[in-house]
């Protein structure tokens, strides 16, 4: 039974899907951005992951002295290729296919995509889904896994360094994740996380290059294992602390997420996040007519070229150009 606007607004602030909307453009009814506040509860630090991320960075800084002066030019490529396919694991993957049910993928492309995520190592895709869906039903509020309204940090990644707070652990019960239980690529992968994480980020890119070209076990390590984790991650976090303080917001100005250049480029089509925000099921996460700045969305069209993406949800010229004019800057180009 569908709730009632009132029930709504008790329980969420965004929209996650299109049954979620209450306008005839993909709003909400009722202006909720006076619930998008941090209160003054101070978190605890998780110590074990602030350990483990000062080694990662102080590897990652190591690696691009390496790469400058001793890497051969295959370890560099190969690390590029290396986060190439973690990005698309996360963006077409992780997001657009498992969070967002933006689109539909076939068993081999799921296999595919879960690899792919799994050389990100940034965690399951059962668990990454779910903080994912919070994250947009109770967007900048203290059930927001990342809520930016706690600062820069906290939202790029102090999250990760902090305890979660009580309402995220509370709301997590409310979340529907019987689709990825339904999905043997998922449930798979969350089994054997433990033994598929190590082998995909770690023993592979640490391995390929000392075998193929002969390079060195430190310029595999701190280069493409490393430093291309670690980029990755900080490509990926961004989406959560820039792409939702800085750009224009030509779809909603109610909300944080904007439209911001960098971030797309650096996360292959994921900062067009006002876009995101007011429109979460369209599976371009962008009103683009090309690829500019949208590698994501090139590789989710290329499967459905051959057959194994298909139903892929988008949103309507018209839908758009009313939800601009009613909510947007200003600043959308039909102005």
């Amino acid at each position: 039974m569908p709730l009632n606007t009132t029930s709504k607004l008790n329980f969420y602030t965004g929209v996650l899907n299109e049954n979620d909307a209450e306008t005839i453009d993909g709003g909400l009814l009722e202006d909720r951005t006076h619930l998008k506040t941090a209160d003054e509860t101070k978190l605890k630090l998780h110590w074990m992951w602030i350990f483990l991320f000062s080694v990662l960075h102080i590897s990652a800084l190591y690696g691009i002295w390496l790469m400058i002066t001793s890497a051969k030019l295959y370890t560099i490529l190969f690390a590029y290729f290396l986060y190439a396919v973690s990005m698309i694991g996360i963006t077409a993957g992780v997001h657009r296919l498992w969070s967002h049910r933006s689109y539909k993928a076939k068993f081999p492309l799921r296999i595919i995509l879960m690899i792919f995520s799994t050389i990100a190592y940034q965690r399951s895709i059962w668990r990454w889904t779910r903080d994912h869906r919070i994250h947009h039903k109770f967007t900048e509020t203290d059930s927001d896994p990342h809520n930016s309204t706690r600062g820069f940090f906290f939202s790029h990644m102090g999250w990760l360094l902090t305890k979660k707070h009580q309402d995220v652990l509370a709301k997590e019960k409310l979340i529907d994740l019987s689709d990825l239980q339904a999905d043997s690529v998922v449930m798979f992968q969350r089994k054997y996380y433990n033994i598929l994480m190590p082998i995909f980020c770690y023993a592979l890119p640490l391995f390929i290059p000392i075998y193929f070209w002969d390079e060195s076990i430190a310029n595999s390590w701190f280069i493409a294992v490393h430093l291309r984790h670690a980029v990755s991650l900080h490509s990926t976090f961004l989406i959560n602390s820039a792409a939702h303080a800085w750009g224009n917001k030509p779809y909603d100005k109610n909300l944080n997420p904007a439209e911001n250049v960098g971030v797309s480029v650096v996360a292959f089509g994921e900062g067009w996040h006002n876009y995101h925000h007011t429109f979460p099921w369209d599976y371009k996460a962008a009103e683009l007519g090309n690829y500019r700045f949208n590698f994501a969305t090139a590789f989710i069209d290329f499967f459905a070229k051959i057959g194994w993406a298909y139903d892929l949800k988008t949103v309507s010229p018209e839908i758009i150009r009313k939800r601009a004019q009613r909510t947007g800057d200003g600043t959308h180009n039909l102005f």
